[in-house]
């Protein structure tokens, strides 16, 4: 019998093609980088901040998420509505994000419509007023979205499981900040973080679909070629997990809302395409063993799942359910068991073959658009510093094996590494580490 690993797959044969991507730093040090799909209409285009929250010390805990709403509200050469209506004229999708480490602002149109795409993005970017009133009103918004957040059981259990695990770290943080934080803004605070950090050597520019890298590059050298280079921010430190046990009184919720995480690896460490196969195995989907034990066999949840949080120094591997307060108890249990399984057993070659096939879809079909292609040029451009073909991560898939996924599980799934978060109507109940021995 030919092994596994080796197993070919004639129904993604036509995505072995080389992706034609081209990449060209500007004389201030912006990096351009383009990815020429001709069959499509569309281009994406995204300026990508290289700071997300995890560099804010405790007093500016928001403020990236805070300037990437300031820049919607007007620039030297638009007005808020005109941003708005300048989008839509041309039919297209404007939209913005921070996370822990980047920001982002990006846009999808029709391929003639490129150069009115990166004119408007890049007036975000580097034309903001950061108007007085206009500051004071934003701090209103943000505080309602604040609210609407932590309204969400699930999103407060989440940010008390990360403020434990990631302890005295930005990674602990939240994203959105504190109320205290969002009220100290003023625009003098505001102003100079956005100097220190939207500089040259850390903006980075990715776009596809159907364009030619010659044309970005031109856009990026008459939008942005003219900003100054400056001294880049010091970077955090590298963030030490802990493995605390936190239990949060929320009476007027009916779920309790559970989190069970261990340390994984960073993004661009060299397991990681083994560790998004013991992820998929774990709790990836329906026929994962935390979704086919504890939601089908059991009944004990109706939402189960694991994911994956990477970055550039650390890693974090989190599990969540949501269930009731009688069962709480067993969910953790079943959780631990499932780990047990994990580290003590090797996963059979079925299960492998499933998982690696629904890992080969998922990374397929994530990059049949021009905005995830978009994407992932900065996540590979800003992890790895290299872009790999279709053919190289699926080939990099197939080479995992059943002991490579067992090593990951032996070196994190251990019960002095496990930590969890609960939030809901706990009473007096409580945990203890040797609840979660085996």
């Amino acid at each position: 019998m030919r092994p596994l690993a080796k197993r070919s797959h004639p129904k993604l044969a036509h995505f072995s093609k080389i992706r034609d991507i081209e990449r060209q730093e500007l004389s201030n040090g912006i990096c351009v980088v383009t990815e020429r799909m001709p069959h499509v209409r569309s281009v994406s285009v995204g300026i990508w901040i290289g700071t997300g929250s995890r560099e804010e010390t405790v007093a500016e805990s928001g403020i990236s998420h805070f300037v990437e709403h300031m820049v919607f509200k007007g620039t030297k050469n638009r007005t808020a509505e005109e941003i708005a209506r300048s989008v839509d004229s041309i039919g297209g999708g404007l939209d913005a994000f921070t996370s822990k480490e980047v920001v982002s602002y990006n846009v999808k149109v029709l391929d003639e419509h490129l150069p009115e795409a990166f004119d408007i993005v890049s007036d975000l970017v580097r034309n903001p007023l950061f108007d007085k009133l206009d500051i004071e009103k934003e701090k209103g918004v943000i505080l309602e979205e604040l609210k609407m957040e932590v309204d969400n059981p699930e999103y407060q259990a989440h940010e008390l499981f990360s403020s434990h695990f990631w302890r005295g770290h930005g990674l602990g943080r939240s994203i959105l900040g504190t109320r205290q934080t969002i009220r100290s803004f003023d625009r003098d605070t505001i102003e100079r973080y956005y100097k220190q950090i939207y500089s040259p050597a850390n903006i980075l520019v990715t776009a596809a679909g159907n364009l030619k890298h010659k044309q970005l590059v031109e856009l990026a050298e008459g939008h942005l070629g003219d900003l100054k280079p400056r001294r880049k921010r010091a970077v955090s430190a590298v963030p030490e997990p802990h493995a605390s046990l936190v239990f949060k009184d929320k009476k007027s919720v009916e779920q309790v809302h559970l989190f069970v995480g261990v340390p994984s690896i960073a993004m661009s460490d060299e397991s990681r395409f083994a560790c998004y196969i013991l992820n998929a195995i774990l709790g990836g989907g329906m026929s994962s063993r935390l979704f086919q034990n504890i939601r089908e066999k059991q009944g004990l949840a109706y939402s189960v799942y694991s994911e994956l949080s990477m970055y550039r120094d650390a890693g974090c591997m989190v599990i969540y359910a949501g269930t009731s307060m009688r069962w709480a108890d067993k969910v953790i249990k079943s959780i631990s068991k499932e780990l047990h399984e994990a580290a003590s057993t090797r996963v059979s070659d079925e299960e492998l073959r499933r998982a690696k096939d629904h890992l080969k879809g998922s990374i397929v079909l994530g990059l049949e658009s021009t905005s995830s292609r978009m994407a992932n040029l900065a996540r590979q451009e800003t992890y790895f510093k290299r872009f790999m073909s279709m053919d190289e991560m699926l080939e990099r898939i197939e080479r995992v094996t059943a002991e490579e996924v067992l090593a990951l599980a032996q070196r994190f799934f251990h019960p002095k590494q496990i930590a969890v978060a609960m939030l809901g109507p706990l009473g007096d109940f409580k945990l203890r580490r040797q609840d979660l021995g085996w």
